[in-house]
């Protein structure tokens, strides 16, 4: 039995800490090929995650907020906001699925929170994403002031 408690979110919490992503992946899967994908998704506040899409085939993909505070966003195809939910156990938002075949993003607003992601696998690196051309690529300057400028239109 693996237990997901704080002793067990501590060691990868710590890990995204140090990251120069400053966010981890924890899979529970043992191989790629497992047609149900497992995870944790470990991350802070300064991490991006560029909005993609999972296409060919679609795939269906569900969040579980464990720790802290995420916003998760649908798009449509020009990058326009379609959905979102601010993930946070304090006001009994627990998750979301997204739906296939869907735009998305997820932006870390608390350090150190966990969310627990399912996916259908298997994971093919090269087809398992892909991104989407109106959204920063990951290291570009702009990142985080397009995330700021998201959070900002869909919170407040």
């Amino acid at each position: 039995m693996i237990k997901i408690d704080k002793n067990f979110t501590g060691k990868y919490i710590e890990i995204a800490r140090k990251s120069s992503r400053r966010r981890t992946i924890y899979n529970f899967h043992k191989d790629l090929s497992d047609t149900l994908q497992r995870m944790l998704n470990i991350m802070n506040k300064d991490t991006y995650v560029q909005a993609h899409i999972h296409k060919n085939p679609d795939k269906r993909e569900a969040f579980i907020i464990l720790k802290g505070k995420v916003l998760v966003i649908e798009f449509d195809d020009s990058g326009n906001v379609i959905d979102h939910i601010l993930l946070n156990r304090e006001l009994e938002n627990y998750g979301c699925e997204i739906t296939p075949g869907s735009w998305h993003t997820i932006i870390c607003l608390e350090d150190n929170s966990v969310v627990y992601e399912v996916k259908d696998g298997p994971y093919i690196q090269e087809t398992d994403k892909q991104f989407a051309p109106w959204a920063p690529k990951e290291g570009d300057k702009s990142c985080m002031d397009y995330n700021t400028k998201l959070i900002q239109n869909v919170l407040y």
